[in-house]
């Protein structure tokens, strides 16, 4: 007779993480949701991390190792090990919330969502919240609808990967590997292509920030990584049928994006800026005009894209440019 397949498989990659990824294994086994298995690929670790493993006798634990080949090689090989129709994923230096998988697929049966996330704490490895973090961490926890998620993917995936709860079919959909943010960009793919996200209103995830992170160390998470990836998702989605856009923010932020959108031929008739010393001038032959003035010459029909940094300016814009008519992730995005 064939075993009932779980609810949710949860994959856990994991290499040279004997100090943690045990207590990041127990914080799924022993969470609220039963129906599910863990299944966890050693990517070759050198240290006592296969064996730390062995130790729990859990039978939903599914446990392989493979030849060292990186994080996006052994989540893959777990994906493709997994029976759900449902997967989350989970970091070995990560802490799940007890009730994390519960309020997950609650709330992706009663919102019909693809992929489901949570809110999330960026603490230290004795759990203390990380002060230089705490601005990022604020923004992540800020997004939390579906059209919030869609506008503001291109400042950074505002989904941390390990608190992901998806269809199975986004997961089976493999990363591609190259010389930018594999993870993001597999979630920036299965956005595009019309997946439903949201999140949970309930923390989720400690998400354990420490030195040697791979985001912190690995070259395919530095900024020019990340806005290749961007890039090249922009112009495959929201840009591809446009032609003539405004840009918002023709500072330290939005100047780079100004040159980009120019080199790829895109029309800017006019670039905005609150700044009075930039108000009339020209940058890059695009002239900077001001909000007052964007509201007496604004066309439904044109798209924004909004490059600003500033605390609170994305919000600010957000509420300016709804009154015109134009809606974040509809016809307004935001980059950084």
């Amino acid at each position: 007779m064939n075993q009932k397949k779980p609810l949710i498989s949860v994959l856990l990659p994991a290499y040279n993480a004997a100090t943690t990824v045990l207590a990041a294994a127990r914080s799924i086994l022993e969470g609220t949701f039963k129906d599910l298995e863990l299944v966890v690929v050693d990517d070759g670790s050198t240290d006592r991390t296969f064996e730390t493993l062995k130790s729990i006798s859990d039978p939903r634990l599914v446990l392989t190792r493979t030849p060292h080949q990186g994080v996006v090689a052994a989540a893959n090989k777990a994906a493709s090990m997994a029976q759900a129709q449902w997967i989350a994923r989970m970091d070995a230096d990560d802490l799940s919330h007890p009730h994390r998988l519960e309020k997950q697929w609650e709330f992706a049966e009663q919102n019909r969502c693809d992929i489901v996330s949570g809110l999330v704490r960026i603490v230290d490895l004795k759990g203390h919240p990380v002060q230089s973090m705490r601005r990022y961490e604020d923004w992540l926890n800020s997004l939390r609808t579906h059209e919030d998620l869609l506008a503001n993917r291109f400042i950074e995936l505002p989904m941390v990967n390990p608190s992901i709860l998806a269809r199975r079919e986004f997961f089976l959909n493999k990363c591609r590997q190259g010389d930018f943010p594999e993870d993001y960009d597999q979630w920036l793919s299965a956005l595009q292509i019309g997946a439903r996200a949201g999140k949970t209103e309930s923390f989720i995830l400690d998400w354990r920030d420490r030195p040697n992170r791979l985001t912190r160390r690995d070259t395919r998470y530095k900024r020019e990584a990340f806005d290749r990836c961007k890039k090249h998702h922009l112009l495959k989605g929201p840009l591809r049928d446009i032609r003539k856009i405004i840009l918002w923010g023709v500072g330290q932020t939005g100047k780079p994006w100004l040159t980009w959108l120019l080199k790829e031929d895109f029309e800017i008739p006019y670039a905005i800026d609150v700044s009075p010393k930039k108000m009339g001038q020209c940058i890059h032959g695009v002239k900077v005009i001001s909000p007052e003035q964007l509201r007496r010459i604004y066309e439904p029909e044109l798209f924004v894209l909004a490059a600003v940094g500033a605390f609170g300016a994305r919000e600010t814009i957000a509420g300016y440019l709804k009154h015109l008519g134009c809606i974040p992730g509809r016809n307004l995005w935001f980059v950084a």
